[in-house]
């Protein structure tokens, strides 16, 4: 009876988070919006790999209440199961510690958001009997081909990349076959079993929240609620409620104080988010592609992917380095007063929205995107893994505030010259293609905040679930 009228006083918002990065600082963003728009206590279940000192950085940071559930040792795992694969199966073993979490907390429950890799734990808010919420950080396009690839699974016989066709989605853009996701690439691998498992258990929800808006794809977002398109494979509501980004964190940074010193829009930024490298082969065509733009660049640099034991060096402040044959000799030397190289990490979200960035050389995870595009900056695409290359394709096809490059960076070293190219056009030029591209991406960026204001289309339908938690 207490814990009912309390629960009456403030309802009590519980998300689940997969690990890593990409998933956490979603959930983390979505919770503070339940938190700072609509009152909700707000508590995040975060599955950790003990690993991440990132993820425990960003926890600490939190303003929501957060209790870590650590992933248990899976020791039937060998070293070929993909990174994918790992995540379904560390989600459901942790399954157990999030039903005991859910069940021992002080105050009750009101609802249960999961995200991508929580779907095996949606049975345990009827436990509760509170509303189940399944939450996709990514975009409505990404939603439609997860949720139709178990339709998909049976009308298509044989590998999907000898198809011959784009993947048709009920009243959404086809999906090209260079561009599926690669846990639809092999039919008979562990990852595409649970790949369709997620699919399946999305149904499962009583509605799905999206991270995109109304205006950015109203195409996808009405397939997904007709019930003669989408809707009849979905069958539950479809809460657009982006775009939900980290907040900026103000802070003293060199990154910043450089970037203070540089005429407006003439930076290009590249990085390739907290979890993408390049090869060794690719990180020197990057180094003679962004010299030979001779536009200005601050590149995060990261270990390449091709093991550690000879990865870049980084000296106190990131000043200077020990190249050890990772980057052109002399290529410090002779950029130095042009670029800035940036050892791991730097403070994205301020970066993209500093006067001086015109453009972003991005892996395009979602997260990234969203960044670049409601910053007002345009992004050169260079897609390396999971739904990225849709991502790609809808930047530079469908909303034309991108160019990427001829062949997949996966598939080949893109050269030097083609690089330096798409640098100059994004960052140099403002006439013709490129004066487009800045055009639409600034209308994008309104049109977000549009969204997000009071009365919009994305603070309308949090505060519509916000209405359906509260009962």
């Amino acid at each position: 009876m207490e814990d009912d009228m309390q629960n009456k006083v403030q309802p009590h918002v519980v998300l689940l988070s997969s690990p890593g990065l990409g998933h956490l600082i979603p959930v983390i963003e979505l919770a503070k919006r339940f938190l700072l728009h609509h009152n909700f206590k707000a508590t995040i279940l975060a599955v950790t790999t003990q690993t991440s000192e990132a993820e425990r950085e960003v926890l600490r940071s939190s303003s929501c209440d957060v209790i870590e559930i650590p992933v248990p040792d899976l020791p039937t795992l060998t070293t070929e199961v993909v990174v994918f694969t790992r995540l379904c199966l560390a989600m459901r073993a942790t399954v157990p510690a999030i039903r005991s979490a859910l069940l021992n907390m002080p105050l009750r429950p009101s609802a249960f958001i999961v995200d991508l890799f929580g779907t095996d734990s949606l049975p345990l808010a009827a436990e509760l009997n509170i509303p189940k919420f399944f939450y996709v950080a990514s975009h409505a396009w990404f939603l439609s081909l997860v949720v139709y690839s178990p339709v998909l699974d049976k009308l298509i016989e044989g590998s999907y990349v000898d198809h011959g066709e784009p993947l048709q989605i009920p009243g959404s853009s086809p999906v090209r076959l260079e561009d599926i996701l690669d846990s639809m690439l092999d039919r008979n691998d562990m990852q595409y079993k649970e790949y369709l498992s997620i699919g399946n258990g999305i149904t499962r929800s009583d509605a799905v929240l999206v991270n995109t808006w109304e205006e950015l794809q109203p195409r996808d977002l009405k397939a997904l609620r007709d019930n003669d398109l989408m809707g009849q494979v979905l069958k539950v509501p479809v809460y657009a409620v982006g775009p939900i980004v980290r907040e900026p964190v103000l802070e003293t940074s060199s990154v910043l104080q450089w970037l203070d010193k540089q005429p407006r829009e003439s930076v290009v930024y590249v990085s390739f988010g907290s979890g993408g490298t390049v090869s060794y082969e690719q990180m020197r065509e990057i180094a003679f592609g962004l010299e030979m733009s001779k536009q200005r660049f601050v590149w995060v640099v990261r270990t390449p992917s091709e093991g550690v034991t000879n990865a870049a060096y980084f000296t106190t402040g990131g000043s200077s380095y020990d190249w050890d044959g990772v980057l052109p000799e002399g290529f410090f030397e002779r950029t130095r007063e042009v670029g800035l190289l940036v050892p791991q990490w730097a403070p994205q979200v301020m970066v993209l929205r500093h006067s001086s960035v015109g453009g972003f050389l991005s892996h395009c995870g979602w997260g990234s995107t969203l960044e670049s595009i409601t910053s007002g900056v345009p992004l050169i695409a260079w897609p390396l893994y999971a739904e990225q290359k849709m991502n790609a394709t809808m930047l530079t096809e469908e909303l034309g505030v991108a160019v990427r490059t001829k062949v997949l960076p996966t598939k080949k070293v893109v050269g030097r010259e083609e690089i330096a190219c798409m640098v100059r056009e994004v960052i140099q030029l403002r006439d013709g293609r490129s004066s487009v591209m800045m055009e639409k991406v600034k209308e994008i960026k309104h049109s977000a905040e549009k969204a997000l204001s009071p009365g919009g289309s994305s603070d309308t339908a949090l505060s519509q679930v916000a209405k359906m938690i509260k009962g």
